[in-house]
């Protein structure tokens, strides 16, 4: 029933008891009053029939011998009978032979009704009773008499029988909210106190508590149940707390270590930095000496050499620079705010094109590409992204090379791609290593460290970076920003 939906279960049970009850007795009440009301005009048939009969017998001689007077004085003995309206002797020819009204105003239709009846028999409407009677002698007809009683009686017995059962039905209800308001509490108060119980858990997270109910039935069970229930997640709260602390002691150890590390690895940088820059610089500054000052003392082999040592210095104090980045990638704090990549990329596009002028290649740079990032650091994606297209299409014409994005599923990404030389997507794990080369130093030259710091900056973006390329077919970098990358465009 919808009306009880948000009700407490203690109106609950005494609705549904009173509910119950009642209808019930409602039902019992409508049969027993059906039979009842069968009965009473059962009783009126029998009782109108007798009449009817001995009406009848008294009548005979009258209608032998053809006296109505002596037939109405006859009739007239029905007056002793209330319920009788009116009755009529009929001759055998249908003829209505005496008469007794009791109101003379309005029943002499009634029995005209009844002319063409025969034998016996009786007639019930919604206000009266209409009743007949063959009168015989020696086995003939000789006339029939009819009888009009009012239902009155049966009315009254039925209004008195319905206040009797409509009292009898209040006062067995109230009986029954009473009890069932004392005997529900044995159900209903165990259930709101587990109801209460679990209420304060969920607001204060208290395992602690316990409810209470000490039947042995299935709500008795439910509150064992729910009581070890509760025993079992106070145990694994604590468990998960002690847990945490332990996880939180050694990430404050791992952080200790990791502090310790980055001072290391600081120190390491700036010994790099200075201690390796110095000697190399003498290497390379003393072998430039050489060459020039002694250069028509040494032989062929020995110029080369020579040439050799100083491009060697160069290419390490290059590695030396390239780490020094990536590191300083990995440690710089990310300062995000909006940044306009399509203007990014056009700028170091026309850097890129001013380093070589009559270099034809073509590039096509999408509008609206507004990323949230560290601008110094997204520069340095596209910076080095894009350098990678430039310098794998040296030996394609023409050359083409795009900037875009697209959106899929709510997730913005970004894109270069280039017609140069790709690669073989068996070694696409090995792109974004520090110092991982697909092809020979004599043919593209570099250190092998840009796509590294592509990864570290976008990582560090909460994104991520991925390729796809063929040999000689060109490729296309990806990568998404996890942090605001998309901010609308």
């Amino acid at each position: 029933m919808a009306f009880l939906g948000d009700a407490s279960v203690k109106t609950k049970l005494i609705l549904t008891s009173i509910l119950s009850k009642g209808v019930a007795l409602l039902v019992a009440g409508v049969v027993i009053t059906s039979f009842d009301l069968m009965a009473l005009r059962e009783k009126l048939v029998r009782r109108m029939s007798i009449q009817a009969d001995i009406v009848g017998a008294n009548c005979v001689s009258a209608l032998l011998f053809s006296d109505p007077k002596s037939a109405e004085t006859t009739l007239a003995a029905l007056k002793a009978d209330p319920r009788i309206r009116a009755a009529g002797l009929y001759a055998a020819d249908r003829r209505l032979f005496a008469t007794y009204l009791q109101d003379p105003s309005g029943e002499t239709s009634l029995l005209e009704d009844s002319l063409g009846e025969t034998g016996q028999g009786h007639r019930l409407g919604n206000d009266r009773l209409v009743l007949w009677r063959s009168i015989l002698f020696d086995q003939k007809m000789i006339g029939a008499v009819v009888i009009v009683s009012d239902l009155s009686e049966v009315g009254a017995t039925m209004t008195r029988d319905v206040l009797v059962f409509a009292c009898v039905l209040l006062v067995s209800l109230l009986i029954a909210l009473a009890i069932s308001s004392r005997l529900q509490r044995s159900i209903s108060q165990p259930i709101l106190d587990l109801a209460g119980v679990a209420r304060r858990v969920t607001l204060e997270k208290d395992y602690s508590v316990r409810a209470s109910g000490g039947s042995r039935d299935e709500i008795g069970s439910l509150v064992v149940a729910f009581n070890e229930m509760l025993e079992e997640i106070r145990q694994q709260e604590a468990e998960l707390r002690a847990a945490r602390d332990r996880l939180e002691q050694r990430v404050a150890e791992r952080t200790a270590q990791l502090q310790v590390a980055n001072k290391e690895l600081e120190a390491f940088s700036y010994s790099v930095s200075h201690d390796l820059r110095a000697p190399l610089r003498s290497i390379e500054g003393f072998s430039r000496a050489l060459m020039e000052d002694c250069a028509d003392g040494l032989s062929e082999s020995g110029r080369d050499s020579l040439q050799r040592i100083v491009g060697s210095t160069v290419k390490m104090g290059q590695l030396i620079d390239g780490l020094l980045n990536l590191s300083r990638v990995t440690r710089t704090e990310v300062r995000g705010r909006s940044v306009d990549l399509s203007s990014l990329a056009g700028e170091i596009w026309a850097e890129l094109k001013d380093s070589e002028r009559d270099r034809p290649v073509e590039c096509v740079i999408a509008a609206g590409a507004i990323a949230e990032g560290d601008p110094a650091l997204l520069r340095a994606v596209l910076q080095n992204l894009l350098g990678n297209a430039w310098k794998f299409t040296r030996k394609r014409t023409p050359a083409r090379i795009e900037f875009g994005f697209a959106e899929e599923s709510g997730e913005r990404t970004y894109f270069v791609k280039d017609n140069g030389a790709g690669f073989d997507m068996s070694y696409a794990d090995k792109l974004f290593g520090a110092f991982q080369r697909l092809h020979g130093q004599n043919e593209f030259p570099g250190i092998g460290i840009g796509l590294a710091t592509v990864q570290r900056i976008v990582s560090r973006h909460g994104g991520r970076v991925w390729a796809i390329g063929a040999p000689d077919q060109g490729a296309s970098v990806y990568f998404t920003l996890g942090r605001g990358g998309a901010n609308g465009g």
